[in-house]
Parts: C-alpha cells; structure tokens; sequence
C-alpha cells in the first residue's frame, strides 16, 4: 500500500467514526425528546447545514426501537471529535431534564 492509499484509508475511516458520532447524537437526541438539527444549530449558529447529520437522520430510529444511549457516552463521543460547543448544549440539555 502506497502512501496515497494509506491517506485515503485513514480519511476514510475517520469519515465513518465520525458519522458513528454523529449518529449516536441524533439518536440521543431522539431518544431524549430533542431535535437533533436545533440543537446542532444553537452550538454552532454560524455554520452551514450539517449534511451529514440530515444523512444520518435517515438512519436513526423510534424511541422504542432504540437501545438506550448513556448520557456520558454522548458527552464522550461528541468530546472526542472536538465538539465541545455541541458536548456543551446536550449538558445544558441534561441538567434540564434532571431539574424536571
């Protein structure tokens, strides 16, 4: 495998982590009651469309099909692709639900 090849496979393979992420979010966000595009837009308001996050959308499921997804694990994943505004605006979410 050429150095190009190696490139390609590894743009590849963080292009599928990072729609892994970004569907664990969504999900999340359906599985909380929450509008995965609003959210999105609050944590980054100057941004254009998330493509990628309307791609995905069509892949997430009804609350009741879904496995549950941790709070901590949506925090975590969104913080490891350096999405801390967004990490930021689910916590913000969170605390809501827990003052309820």
């Amino acid at each position: 495998m050429n150095n190009k090849e190696m490139e390609e496979k590894v743009i590849e393979s963080y292009q599928n982590d990072e729609r892994m992420m970004i569907l664990i979010y969504a999900q999340w966000c359906i599985n909380n009651g929450l509008d995965p595009k609003k959210l999105y837009e609050k944590a980054y308001p100057n941004q254009l469309k998330n493509t990628t996050l309307t791609d995905v959308l069509e892949l997430t499921v009804s609350k009741k099909e879904s496995e549950d997804i941790p709070d901590v694990t949506v925090l975590n994943v969104l913080q490891l692709f350096g999405n801390d505004d967004l990490a930021f605006i689910v916590q913000e979410e969170i605390e809501k639900r827990e003052r309820k």
